[in-house]
C-alpha cells in the first residue's frame, strides 16, 4: 500500500462523517483536496501520506516534535498553524481532525 492509500484509509472515513455536517466541503489546498468549513481549508491529506491540519500556533508549537509530528515548511517557511501528522500517529487524526475543525469554524466567518 502506498503512503497516499494508507492515509486515505484513515482519512476518508473521518471526512466522511465532517461531510454530513453544514458548511463542510472539499476544496484544493496546497495541491492535495482538503476538508472545509466555509470555504476555509481545516485539514487534507498531503503529498507525503501525511495529514495536515491547520491550529493555533501555540497548540502547533506544543506539538512539534510529538508522535513524529512536525510543523509544514513550505518553500523553506515554516507555517504558523500547519502541522504535519504521519500515518504512524492515525490513532491521533481524528481528535486532530476534531481540534482543527473547532479552530477554523471559530476564526471563519
Amino acid at each position: 500500500m502506498t503512503d497516499a492509500a494508507a492515509a486515505h484509509a484513515i482519512f476518508d472515513p473521518i471526512a466522511a462523517a465532517y461531510l454530513e455536517r453544514d458548511g463542510v466541503d472539499i476544496g484544493p489546498m496546497f495541491g492535495s483536496e482538503g476538508l472545509r468549513i466555509r470555504g476555509k481549508v481545516f485539514g487534507f491529506v498531503g503529498y507525503r501520506g501525511a495529514l495536515v491540519v491547520k491550529l493555533p500556533a501555540e497548540r502547533v508549537d506544543a506539538l512539534d516534535g510529538t508522535d513524529g509530528m512536525e510543523r509544514m515548511v513550505m518553500r523553506e517557511r515554516a507555517m504558523r498553524e500547519w502541522m504535519l501528522v504521519p500515518a504512524s500517529a492515525g490513532d491521533r487524526w481524528d481528535p486532530l481532525l476534531a481540534e482543527a475543525f473547532a479552530f477554523v469554524d471559530s476564526i471563519t466567518p
